[in-house]
């Protein structure tokens, strides 16, 4: 039901899906569901570009996952993509179980050094700091940054990162000009950054101290504040529970009552909790 723009079979991303289901074949199936009232018609929902890829190389029959709900949504918006680290996992997962780079270079339709660029992302970083960006959308162009320092600087980045939930290359050369001279791999390296006079370095330097220390300390006291809030919040749904306390309330603080309930039913908690 969704035409392919005329453009899109000369773009990157249509050749290395053509080159990746010809190595290896489809292994993201096709999303469908079927049409009300009829016997064998259904309707794509998920997979257009594959669709259109495996007509072009006169594949004719495919496994498909059957949706039970015509959703009104994509399939794509509930995809979480890879990030940079899951992709280096993979692809030394792969060359461990004997996949030539060769190979996976051709299967994604990439140089070979682009996947020799992908598996050595992590060298030089230490562990601390690739569990703390395990899963968020950090590149690799962060990670060239953060190999100009030292492996505690690495953390308290890595940190600052997920506290500002920033992971831009940008942000982490700002995070490199704010680091002191110690801390850097290379006391010749260059920390200077465009626009940024040294004036404006220092005193950027100390707000990241500055910044560093304070979110040591809200991280100290977090979970304990989450804990108690949960708590809180639960003695208050008991009282809401209470018939008789709902009726006072509302009769004489109806405001107060409108808010207790407003943070009784909130679900933020429940996400601090889980995360």
């Amino acid at each position: 039901m969704r035409k392919i723009a005329k453009n899109l079979k000369g773009t990157v991303k249509y050749r290395q899906i053509v080159a990746s289901i010809k190595q290896i074949g489809l292994i993201e199936p096709l999303v469908v569901h079927r049409e009300k009232g009829s016997m064998g018609q259904y309707m794509l929902l998920d997979g257009n570009v594959r669709y259109e890829v495996m007509k072009d190389l006169k594949i004719d029959t495919v496994k498909c996952l059957v949706a039970l709900d015509d959703e009104a949504f994509t399939y794509n918006h509930k995809v979480n993509r890879l990030s940079a680290i899951q992709e280096h996992f993979m692809i030394m997962k792969a060359v461990k179980s004997g996949v030539s780079e060769t190979k996976i270079a051709d299967a994604l339709d990439i140089d070979v050094a682009q996947i020799r660029k992908k598996r050595d992302l992590l060298v030089g970083i230490c562990p601390e700091a690739v569990e703390l960006l395990k899963g968020k959308k950090a590149t690799s162009a962060t990670f060239v940054q953060m190999r100009k320092v030292i492996p505690m600087r690495q953390i308290e980045m890595a940190e600052l990162m997920c506290a500002t939930s920033n992971f831009s290359a940008s942000y982490s050369k700002c995070l490199i000009a704010a680091t002191p001279t110690e801390q850097l791999v290379d006391k010749e390296c260059s920390r200077e950054v465009e626009g940024l006079s040294s004036i404006d370095m220092a005193r950027m330097e100390r707000e990241m101290d500055s910044l560093a220390k304070d979110f040591k300390q809200i991280d100290e006291v977090h979970g304990k504040n989450v804990l108690n809030l949960v708590i809180a919040v639960g003695y208050l749904k008991c009282l809401l529970d209470n018939a008789r306390v709902v009726r006072y309330l509302a009769g004489n603080y109806p405001e107060i009552l409108t808010e207790l309930q407003k943070v009784s039913e909130s679900r933020m908690l429940e996400v601090d909790m889980d995360q």
